[in-house]
């Protein structure tokens, strides 16, 4: 990986970290499989006869993980976008029901000659969206009524181009591919402890977790009662350590997944500057976002899309899915060249108080600039019922000043 001097650089450097990435998932379902296998190896008379048989059927044990995997594929790639929308309730947006959004997203289409996605609403008081779609030709974007409530064209525009490039870079199919692998691998887990739990785990002479099921006969002899002991201890050390390789390929999954999360957060940062040219109009939509991106009632696997997701950046961790605020800021400013102005602080409106019917409020006429309250009506109007003009006329009070301002003459001769 080299030293990010640009933009470009920036882009480059997250692009090989993400295949870096996509490519450590094959090898914890092979680490899965392997668990797995020297579970079912617990027969064996000693923890070295354990690792040669375990190796001896890993094969068999990746190719059920990858039938797994391709089944839970084809699931994924024909219900993605049904399942999102049902769990999401976002209604699709026309450019009859939403010009605005229809024209900014049409705009940013022509000017990079992209297919116009699939626009879908959220009706919900939080600033957020997301991308979804499995190719560029099938792409939807759904953002939220109060993120465009609150986001002007420009920053509308910015937060628009960073779900199209998650479209174009194809960030939500690697989403589908990262979620069914961790899926995969979790599920492995849970078998095991539903296993476990039952007593169903092999080991030795009996299971693992049936109580008695693994003590020697009574009426066995010593010797035999010995091997057999043995074999029980080498049998528990075996399911141990298989129980230990799979948890390790569980939590390297999720993590996994996580990074390569927060990696496509700062890809598509980058690509909406690239788009639009305004890294100052990101940086201002980020701030607003952050001010209220809450959306509760989406699964964790939708909340791991959305543009951002305060639960999930919380601390920086290897756990966390998406990058902090101040993060994804600090490289636009750095390599974009952006103008971060802090903190939004948005003024709290307060409705105006409703008029009293019961008071009469009195409404002072103006005033003249010579001292006297202006002449209602205006002379040369016609006059206003009920209203009379007062003793010196508004034409009298000017000549009477003109007269007093005017240099006296002599009389003449």
């Amino acid at each position: 990986m080299f030293r990010a001097v640009g933009l470009s650089t920036h882009v480059w450097n997250n692009l090989w970290r993400s295949a870096l990435l996509l490519v450590g998932f094959p090898l914890l379902l092979v680490l899965l499989s392997f668990g797995l296998s020297m579970i079912f190896s617990s027969g064996s008379q000693s923890v070295a006869q354990g690792f040669v048989t375990a190796w001896r059927q890993l094969p068999g044990f990746v190719l059920g993980a990858v039938l797994v995997s391709l089944v839970w594929f084809a699931i994924a790639w024909m219900a993605n976008q049904r399942i999102i929308d049902a769990v999401s309730g976002a209604r699709r947006v026309s450019r009859e029901s939403d010009r605005r959004l229809w024209d900014l997203m049409e705009t940013l289409c022509i000017s990079r000659g992209e297919t116009m996605p699939r626009l879908a609403m959220i009706e919900s008081a939080g600033r957020n969206a997301f991308a979804s779609g499995l190719d560029r030709k099938r792409g939807n974007i759904t953002v939220t009524s109060g993120l465009v409530d609150a986001l002007d064209d420009r920053e509308l525009s910015a937060v628009l181009a960073h779900e199209l490039t998650h479209i174009r870079n194809g960030d939500a199919r690697l989403a589908v591919i990262a979620a069914v692998f961790v899926g995969v691998i979790t599920l492995g887990f849970d078998l095991l402890r539903g296993a476990i739990w039952r007593g169903g785990v092999p080991m030795g002479g009996g299971t693992m977790g049936g109580g008695r099921a693994g003590s020697p006969a009574p009426s066995a002899p010593r010797r035999s009662r010995s091997k057999e002991s043995s074999g029980n201890n080498a049998g528990a050390i075996i399911i141990v350590i298989g129980i230990v390789i799979i948890v390790i390929a569980g939590a390297l999954s999720l993590a996994l997944r996580s990074a390569l999360s927060r990696n496509r957060e700062f890809l598509a940062d980058a690509g909406a500057v690239q788009i639009t040219g305004d890294a100052d109009a990101m940086i201002l939509a980020l701030r607003k976002v952050a001010i209220q991106p809450d959306l509760p009632g989406l699964p964790g696997q939708v909340q791991a899309m959305l543009l951002e997701h305060p639960k999930g950046s919380r601390g920086g961790s290897i756990w966390a899915t998406h990058p902090p605020i101040e993060a994804r800021i600090e490289a636009l400013v750095t390599f974009a060249g952006g103008r971060d102005p802090g903190p939004v602080v948005e003024a709290v409106s307060t409705p105006a108080p409703e008029p009293d019917p019961d008071k009469t409020i009195v409404t002072p006429s103006p005033s003249s600039p010579w001292g006297h309250s202006l002449p209602q009506p205006v002379p040369g109007l016609p006059p206003i019922p009920g209203v009379t003009l007062p003793a010196q006329s508004f034409s009298e009070e000017v000549a009477a000043m003109r007269a007093k301002t005017s240099p006296s003459r002599p009389p003449e001769a």
